[in-house]
């Protein structure tokens, strides 16, 4: 996961677009320069996920369930039909439209009480869980402590959740309830970097803005978009070791089936 941190990000950079002419290839003529990136971090939200709706695939009308955790103690709530969900205590679970943004309220933060911070989320991509078990795997966000006291000193954050390149990934155990991030230098792209490194499916943007009495009715929460409220799964029984029940694979071509590990 990827984090950039602006000191009074109260504006956006504007971002010019040149549409640019497909690079002659016949006759061995190469390429005259690099590409320009188009998936920008600093574009207005919801671009990133309209361009990847628009490349097509298993993307449109799929709820990615994203679960959204805070420090101990806070209270997280959704933006729907105009309102919002009643505070969930910790971490909340939805379902969410690719595509599409989504306003969140976080209040009852540690040190805090009486401020509220009002993050989006908007998901870029989807993940690919076993049928049925959606809700047990989904694309997790965690809102630190320290991240929640920039938004409220003015700051303005930025994060790309990504799914981790397996031939490149770090080998370090995960936490449970935890999330390994990063920040990036200045002058370096967000999203460009989560590309190179794995497979971008989420980004977070969180900064001191509260709603204005005029924009209750939606456009501050980006039209109220269609969202589904999850129940969060049991947890299923592990082994001493902390591993689930090894899973016995059917048999295949008359040879007898064997047990296969069930990892952490």
């Amino acid at each position: 996961m990827l984090r950039t941190v602006a000191k009074n990000g109260l504006a956006l950079p504007l971002v010019c677009w040149v549409l640019m002419a497909a690079p002659a290839v016949a006759q061995g003529i190469a390429p005259a320069g690099p590409w320009h990136y188009q998936h920008k971090a600093s574009l207005p939200p919801g671009a990133i996920g309209l361009r990847q709706l628009e490349r097509g695939g298993p993307l449109g009308g799929y709820f990615q369930p994203v679960e959204v955790r805070g420090p101990e103690g806070s209270l997280i709530s959704l933006a729907v039909e105009g309102t919002y969900t009643e505070p969930e205590k910790n971490s909340a679970l939805a379902g969410m439209l690719i595509g599409h943004v989504y306003r969140l309220k976080v209040g009852n933060i540690p040190n805090h009480e009486g401020a509220e911070v009002f993050p989006t989320i908007e998901v870029i991509d989807r993940l690919y869980p076993p049928p049925g078990q959606a809700a047990r795997f989904p694309i997790p966000v965690v809102l630190t402590q320290e991240e929640l006291e920039m938004a409220l000193d003015g700051r303005y954050v930025l994060r790309v959740i990504y799914v981790e390149n397996p031939r490149t990934a770090v080998p370090v155990a995960d936490v449970p309830g935890d999330q390994r991030y990063f920040e990036i230098p200045p002058g370096q792209d967000a999203m460009e970097t989560a590309d190179k490194l794995g497979r971008p499916i989420a980004i977070l943007r969180m900064g001191s803005r509260v709603p204005m009495a005029d924009e209750v009715d939606g456009s501050f929460a980006y039209q109220h978009p269609p969202l589904q409220i999850l129940t969060k799964p049991e947890v299923l029984p592990r082994r001493q070791d902390g591993l689930e029940e090894p899973l016995e694979a059917p048999p295949q071509l008359g040879r007898p089936s064997r047990n296969f590990p069930r990892l952490r």
